[in-house]
């Protein structure tokens, strides 16, 4: 269920049963864009755990990086890495007439980990083949961890904790403006996708928008009606909006 306000109108009250779900960003929506903190949502996050509200973490960021910032909040629910590239529950937390039949759940740690984009392996190769047909572009997986440093402003280990990567290659670009059309179509004759946020993002057939439809779905099974809210700041945030 989607619920849209008129901000043009006088506030009205409007009576909901059911669970109401947040999504969110990181980088320059839950976080801040320069200092990568969360100090002023802290009353925020207070109203949400004391009104029993998940806030669900939806990313470009990896699973050490989400699970960094999941122990800062004391952040226990379900999170999305890599542009919808996985989904990671805590395990138990679902029950079984949850969990969707079509998609595998897979036992990792303490998780149950689906597994929706393309492996990194497979991104890596196809961004050395943009290369060879002469596109100007380079992935984390070019650079070290200085460099991420670098042109992130992470902090090392937070670089370190973004090299490590699953589903989603982040690269830049290095060429004429009128270069991305057909840098993109490359892209999609090889069977994968562009995402562009603060870094171009090289991915599979998925995105934040499936993996919250799945979590949606999951919720809904286990309460009934819910209600989601979506905050984000960049293209790559549109699905999931």
């Amino acid at each position: 269920m989607m619920a849209m306000v008129d901000f043009r109108r006088p506030a009205e009250r409007v009576p909901f049963m059911g669970k109401i779900l947040v999504f969110t960003d990181l980088d320059g929506s839950l976080l801040d864009a320069e200092s990568y903190s969360f100090g002023k949502a802290l009353p925020a996050l207070r109203l949400l755990r004391e009104m029993d509200i998940p806030l669900l973490f939806c990313s470009s960021k990896t699973r050490r990086e989400i699970e960094h910032y999941r122990t800062l909040m004391k952040n226990d629910h379900p999170f999305v890495t890599e542009n919808g590239g996985g989904i990671f529950i805590p395990r138990g937390y679902f029950p079984s007439v949850s969990r969707p039949a079509d998609i595998p759940l897979i036992q990792e740690g303490m998780y149950e980990v689906m597994r929706l984009g393309t492996d990194y392996a497979t991104l890596r190769k196809v961004l050395c083949e943009l290369r060879g047909l002469g596109f100007a572009v380079r992935g984390y997986g070019d650079m070290t961890v200085e460099e991420v440093v670098e042109v992130t402003g992470l902090a090392r280990e937070e670089a370190e904790m973004a090299k490590d990567r699953d589903f989603d290659e982040p690269f830049l670009y290095d060429g004429p403006e009128d270069g991305i059309e057909s840098l993109v179509k490359a892209v999609e004759e090889k069977g994968l996708s562009v995402t562009q946020g603060e870094f171009f993002h090289l991915l599979g057939n998925n995105d934040k928008g499936k993996a919250v439809s799945i979590l949606t779905d999951m919720y809904g099974k286990m309460f009934g009606n819910v209600i989601t809210v979506g905050l984000g700041d960049s293209p790559n945030d549109l699905p999931m909006l």
